[in-house]
């Protein structure tokens, strides 16, 4: 008989959102009659963009004609929106990025989840905690981990992401290969100055580490001080990778579109000492392994860009934003130390106690769907986190039932 692929055995028995999902079930089986409000997963409620979906609609009537139709694109993504993305999201913000960097996926957890596949098995690995779970669940998934050992995997560098230090994981002591950062945090919403990611990008480069950086949330900045690309930071061409999304700035959870970029200066070695480009190596990956995003979903991410599209994500972000400020607000009224909701749609609530008891109180008595911080690492534990990824009736309503159901 075919033999498994082991390293699938070391993954913990469920993945933390299919645990949520199954106490939701119970939840709603045992209560037919109450209603839930979900300000767990990360998920969008507005609609697209009109700008993103009137040329979402221009580009499907293209398809309807033998002279504008497109079949299969170029795997990296079609030039106007790699462009566009060039132009706007770097180059006018001072960083040195060229179109031919970047590659448009369907989506930055496909992409941070696969970029692993290019390097070494034996390479030695940071991640913060808590952590998104997909950084360490694909390494482990490679054979890159031992054990998972009191909910920690062997083989790992842990980056304590705790109260004392603001929830910005500090440099190791330690020469690390591979460092995982995420800013705006998932699942914290804490963010990092320049001064921290010039320290980041200066042990990088001391180590021969690359760095990838998850900006999936970099559209609810509003600080102005505040780096909203690792490339912004001198140095970091040559030794980080950055993961983009059109998720959550526009709406794209159920369109799917992201980009990630590699620069062609980063370099990495073999077993022999020889030099390798990274972005050839990724390349090399994506075309293999994926088929490009369709036309019509490009023009749509195209669309962002326009004036029209710039002005409608910004109102859309301040939407989910002011959702935030409710629930941050709110959850400071009653007693608990919060970080987030300000330069993120996340909010990281101390919460006194074991994050899934915590959990389970919010949907017995209050019927609003959290998520508990335990699920994102042992530094999560004692932590929920709540999602501003809802209509602003349901925020405001959740809210009111959290303060019942704590009187």
């Amino acid at each position: 008989m075919i033999r498994i692929n082991e390293n699938y055995l070391k993954l913990k028995a469920s993945y933390l959102f299919s645990d949520i999902a199954k106490r939701v079930s119970a939840y709603q089986e045992a209560n037919p009659e109450k209603p839930i409000i979900r300000l767990g997963i990360g998920d969008v409620t507005e609609p697209l963009p009109q700008a993103c979906q009137k040329a979402f609609h221009a580009a499907i009537d293209d398809q309807g004609t033998r002279e504008a139709f497109h079949g299969y694109g170029p795997e990296q993504g079609y030039a106007f929106l790699r462009d566009a993305i060039a132009k706007n999201d770097f180059k006018d913000r001072g960083a040195d990025i060229d179109a031919s960097e970047i590659f448009v996926s369907d989506g930055a957890k496909c992409d941070s989840g696969n970029i692993q596949e290019i390097f070494g098995d034996d390479i030695r690995i940071a991640v913060p905690d808590p952590v998104y779970p997909v950084y360490v669940d694909t390494n482990v998934m490679a054979g890159r981990t031992g054990n998972n050992v009191e909910g920690r995997y062997e083989g790992f560098v842990y980056l304590d992401s705790t109260p004392e230090n603001g929830y910005v994981p500090e440099i190791p002591s330690e020469k690390v290969d591979l460092v995982y950062l995420c800013f705006p945090n998932n699942p914290t919403g804490a963010t990092a100055t320049k001064e921290q990611l010039k320290a980041w990008v200066d042990y990088a480069k001391d180590c021969g580490a690359i760095i990838l950086y998850d900006a999936a949330y970099v559209a609810f900045i509003r600080d102005a001080s505040l780096p909203q690309s690792i490339y912004e930071i001198e140095g970091a061409r040559d030794v980080a990778i950055e993961f983009r999304s059109f998720s959550k700035n526009a709406g794209f959870t159920g369109t799917r579109c992201a980009y990630t970029v590699v620069p062609k200066s980063l370099k990495a070695q073999d077993a022999s000492g020889k030099e390798h480009c990274v972005h050839a190596l990724w390349n090399r990956r994506h075309c293999t392994k994926f088929n490009g995003v369709s036309y019509p979903v490009q023009k749509a991410a195209e669309a962002v860009y326009s004036e029209e599209g710039a002005a409608e994500v910004k109102a859309l972000t301040d939407f989910y934003l002011e959702n935030a400020k409710i629930v941050k607000a709110a959850m400071q009224d009653l007693g608990f130390d919060c970080i987030g909701g300000e330069d993120s749609p996340y909010i990281w609530i101390n919460a006194k106690r074991p994050s899934w008891d915590f959990f389970d109180l919010l949907l017995n008595e209050a019927g609003v769907v959290c998520t508990p911080g335990a699920g994102f690492g042992t530094c999560g534990e004692g932590h929920i986190r709540i999602s501003a990824f809802n209509s602003r009736s349901k925020v405001v309503e959740a809210m009111e039932r959290i303060k019942a159901a704590l009187a």
